[in-house]
C-alpha cells in the first residue's frame, strides 16, 4: 500500500518511518513524492497546511483522481484552532483525528494492560503544582481559571510566562511535582492532549484537568486517575482539596492504584499516524465513502 503525504505537517520535511520496524505494520510505503500520486491508494492532507495553502493547493490532475483512491483529512488541533473547515464538504473519504468517531482514530495517548505488569515506583515528590504553557491567552478558560486558583495555592508556571524547564524537558521537570495542571487550550469532545498523557501521566504527577466533561475523560482513563476542575464548585475548594492530598499520603497514593494494571502509551508524532493510516487502508479493502459535511461533524 502506498500512502502519499501531500504536505509534510507544518512544512517540516522528515524522513518517512519504516512501519514494519517501528509498529509491526507490514506492506506499507510512505512517501512525500507527489509524482507517486497516480499509484497512491491513499493521500493524506494535514489540515493546518490545507488551511494555509487553500483548496487550490489540492491535487488538480493530470492524472485525475484515481477512482478508488482515498483522500484522508488529518487534524489534531481542536475545532477552535481549525480555520477553514466550511469549504471542505464532500472532498474527503476519511477523517483521521483524536476523535473516537474518526475513520482512523489516533488519540494523543492511551492506556494498555501489559502482559506482565511492572511494579510502579512513584518518583520522589518535593513540589506541589506545576503548569507548562507555551500559548498564553488571557481569553482562554485555562488562563482565567489559573488566575483564580493561584490566589489560594502556589503554582510553578513553566514556559512562555514562567520558569525554564529542566534539562530533561517537561517530564523530568514535572516528575518532582505531586500535581500537574493538564489544562487544554479549548474544550471539545475527546480533545485530551499530551498535557494529560505525557506532561502528567508520563511524569507520574496527578493530572488536574480542564477540558471536556469528566464523563468524556472516563471513556479513556479510570475515574480515580485524575481530578477534574468541575468536581469543585470553586477554584478555592479545589485548592483546599489539593492541600489536603499533599498532607495525606494514603489519599494521594490512591490516584496511582490504576498503575498496577495499566501502562501509558504516548503517541509519537507523526510516524505513528502515517503508519496507522496505511494499516487502516489495508484493512478496509475496497470500501469507499465520502465525508459529506466535515465542519458539522468536527465541530459537533
Amino acid at each position: 500500500v502506498t500512502v502519499l503525504l501531500w504536505w509534510q505537517p507544518f512544512g517540516r520535511p522528515r524522513r518517512m518511518a519504516d512501519c514494519r520496524r517501528r509498529y509491526n505494520i507490514t506492506g506499507c510505503r510512505l512517501s512525500a513524492d507527489r509524482s507517486r500520486y497516480g499509484e497512491a491508494q491513499a493521500v493524506l492532507f494535514h489540515h493546518r497546511d490545507l488551511a494555509q495553502h487553500g483548496a487550490e493547493g489540492l491535487p488538480r490532475g493530470p492524472p485525475p483522481r484515481p477512482p478508488r483512491q482515498l483522500w484522508v483529512w488529518m487534524n489534531f488541533e481542536s475545532p477552535s484552532h481549525s480555520p477553514g473547515l466550511r469549504g471542505l464538504a464532500g472532498l474527503f473519504n476519511w477523517t483521521m483525528s483524536y476523535r473516537r468517531d474518526s475513520d482512523v482514530f489516533v488519540p494523543y495517548g492511551y492506556l494498555y494492560a501489559p502482559p506482565e505488569p511492572r511494579p510502579f515506583v512513584l518518583p520522589r515528590k518535593t513540589r506541589l503544582v506545576a503548569w507548562v504553557i507555551s500559548n498564553w491567552n488571557e481569553e482562554h478558560a485555562r488562563v482565567r481559571y489559573y488566575r483564580q486558583l493561584k490566589e489560594h495555592l502556589a503554582i510553578d508556571v513553566y514556559g512562555a510566562r514562567g520558569l525554564a524547564l529542566a534539562e530533561g524537558g517537561v517530564v523530568e521537570t514535572v516528575s518532582a511535582y505531586k500535581f500537574y495542571l493538564a489544562f487544554e487550550n479549548s474544550q471539545h469532545t475527546d480533545y485530551i492532549t499530551e498535557k494529560l498523557w505525557r506532561n502528567a501521566f508520563a511524569a507520574s504527577a496527578v493530572p488536574v484537568v480542564l477540558g471536556p466533561r469528566r464523563a468524556n475523560y472516563e471513556r479513556f482513563i479510570p475515574p480515580d486517575s485524575f481530578i477534574h476542575v468541575d468536581d469543585f464548585p470553586s477554584p478555592q475548594l479545589l485548592a483546599t482539596y489539593l492541600k489536603f492530598l499533599d498532607k495525606s499520603k494514603p489519599n494521594y497514593r490512591r490516584y496511582f492504584a490504576w498503575r498496577k494494571k495499566y501502562e501509558v502509551h504516548v503517541t509519537s508524532f507523526w510516524d505513528e499516524h502515517f503508519c496507522k493510516v496505511c494499516e487502516a487502508v489495508k484493512a478496509a479493502g475496497n470500501q469507499i465513502k465520502t465525508v459529506r459535511n466535515l465542519a458539522s461533524w468536527f465541530e459537533s
